[in-house]
C-alpha cells in the first residue's frame, strides 16, 4: 500500500522520478516509447515519474542503457538508496550522494561545531571518536568517509558554501591546543576560494540554539531540500512548508552574523589564543 502514496519530494524514489522525467525530456521520448524500451505500459512509466511506483532492477538497468554512456550505472545506484534498510547512515548517504554533489548553493548553520565539509583531519577525529560505542575502526572509517566528502569543495564546478558559525565553537575545546589552532587556521585558508563564505554569529543568537542545519539550492527547477541534524537520525526533505521554515530561522540567524572580514579578523585573533 505505501507504495501507492507519492513519498517526500526529496526522497530517493521521487529524485528517482524527476531525473527519468527529464532525461526522457531532454531526449524527446514519450512516456509511451520509454515503455515499450522498459518492456512496460505508458501508466507505468507515468507511475515511475510520479514517484507512485518503485523501480524494478531491471527498470533501473534498462534506463542506464536507454540514457547512460560507458556502462553508466545512474539509475541503479539511485535505486539502491530507495530499497536500502532504513537505519545507520541510510539517511546522510542520500544526502551526500544525491543532494550535495548536485547543488550550486549549500547553506549552513553551525552552534556547536566546525561543520563537516570544513573539518580537518584532526578535528573530525576528535569529533568522531567520542560517539558511543564507536570502534577505533569505524572512527577512521567515518573520518575517511569525511575526508574524501570534504572534496566536493575543491572541485571546478564546485557548489557556493555559505557557512554560518556560532562564534563560540571556536573556543570550545576539541582535542589539543595544537588541532583547535590547525582547525582554524584551515577556516582562514578555505575562505580564500571565492566559492566558500564563513560568517560568525553573535552568541546572542538565541533562535539558532536549536540545532544545525543546511539548505541546498539544486539545479534544473529541483526543488530546495533541507538537512536538519538530530542525536539520533537526521532529517532530510524538500516538502515546502518545512523548507520554507528553515529558510526564515537561517535569515533571522544571519542578521546576527559579522560581515566576512570581521568574522576572519576574530577567527585569527582566536587561533592566537590557543597556545
Amino acid at each position: 500500500m505505501s507504495d501507492e502514496i507519492p513519498p517526500d519530494p526529496g526522497s530517493p524514489r521521487a529524485r528517482f522520478g524527476a531525473e527519468m522525467r527529464r532525461l526522457r525530456e531532454a531526449a524527446q521520448l514519450s512516456q509511451a516509447a520509454v515503455g515499450r524500451r522498459l518492456g512496460c505500459t505508458q501508466t507505468q512509466v507515468s507511475r515511475l515519474e510520479s514517484a507512485a511506483r518503485t523501480p524494478s532492477k531491471s527498470d533501473a538497468e534498462r534506463l542506464d542503457i536507454l540514457f547512460g554512456s560507458d556502462g553508466s550505472t545512474y539509475f541503479v545506484d539511485m535505486r539502491q538508496h530507495i530499497v536500502a534498510r532504513h537505519g545507520g547512515p541510510v539517511w546522510f548517504m542520500s544526502w551526500t550522494k544525491e543532494i550535495e554533489p548536485f547543488a550550486l548553493v549549500m547553506r549552513s548553520w553551525d552552534p556547536l561545531l566546525i561543520p563537516g565539509l570544513l573539518q580537518t583531519e584532526s578535528y573530525a577525529h576528535q569529533v568522531l571518536s567520542q560517539e558511543p560505542r564507536m570502534t577505533p575502526q569505524q572512527v577512521d572509517e567515518r573520518v575517511q568517509a569525511r575526508m574524501q566528502r570534504r572534496q566536493l569543495l575543491d572541485e571546478d564546478d564546485s557548489p557556493m558554501f555559505l557557512s554560518l558559525i556560532d562564534m563560540g565553537v571556536l573556543r570550545r575545546p576539541v582535542g589539543s591546543a595544537e588541532v583547535m589552532r590547525e582547525q582554524l587556521g584551515y577556516l582562514l585558508e578555505v575562505t580564500q576560494r571565492p566559492n566558500i563564505s564563513i560568517q560568525l554569529v553573535d552568541q546572542r543568537c538565541l533562535m539558532g540554539l536549536l540545532g544545525a542545519f543546511m539548505i541546498a539550492e539544486l539545479p534544473n527547477g529541483q526543488p530546495d531540500t533541507i538537512h536538519i541534524d538530530s542525536p539520533a537520525d537526521g532529517q532530510i526533505s524538500a516538502d515546502p512548508k518545512v523548507v520554507s521554515s528553515i529558510w526564515s530561522r537561517y535569515e533571522a540567524i544571519r542578521r546576527w552574523a559579522y560581515p566576512d572580514h570581521m568574522s576572519l579578523k576574530m577567527i585569527e585573533e582566536v587561533r592566537q589564543e590557543w597556545i
